[in-house]
C-alpha cells in the first residue's frame, strides 16, 4: 500500500465521505477536500498537505437530489459547486461518476487505481 496522500473531491451526495471512510479503514492516507465550498479554485492545490494523489466523484443533480432529499438543495447550487469543482476535475487522477455505482463498486474501482499505481 502506498504511503501518498490521497485527497478526494466532489459535489455534495457524490460519495466522498463514504470513500473517505473506506479508505480509511483500509489504510490509506485519505481525505475529503471541500473544494466544491471554496471559491479559490485551486485551493485543492494551495494546502499545506496538498494531495500527491487527487480522486473527483461526480454525480449528476437528480441523483444528489435523491441521495440528499434536503429541499434547500437546488440545481443553481449543484452548477455553482460544479463551476467550483471545475479546476480540480482538469486535474484529477481518477475520475469517477457515481450515479450508477454502489459505495462498495466505487471503493474496488478507487482500490484498483491505487493498487496499479504502486
Amino acid at each position: 500500500m502506498s504511503e501518498k496522500s490521497i485527497g478526494v473531491v466532489g459535489p455534495c451526495a457524490a460519495g466522498k465521505s463514504t470513500l473517505v471512510r473506506q479508505l480509511r479503514e483500509a489504510g490509506y492516507r485519505a481525505r475529503h477536500i471541500a473544494q466544491e465550498h471554496s471559491f479559490s479554485p485551486s485551493m485543492w492545490q494551495r494546502l499545506s498537505t496538498a494531495p500527491d494523489i487527487l480522486i473527483f466523484l461526480d454525480v449528476s443533480y437528480p441523483v444528489s437530489a435523491a441521495r440528499r432529499p434536503d429541499s434547500r438543495w437546488r440545481q443553481a447550487d449543484y452548477e455553482e459547486q460544479q463551476r467550483r469543482l471545475a479546476h480540480a476535475r482538469r486535474h484529477a487522477d481518477l475520475y469517477i461518476q457515481t450515479d450508477a455505482l454502489t459505495p462498495e463498486e466505487v471503493f474496488r474501482q478507487v482500490r484498483e487505481f491505487l493498487e496499479g499505481r504502486d
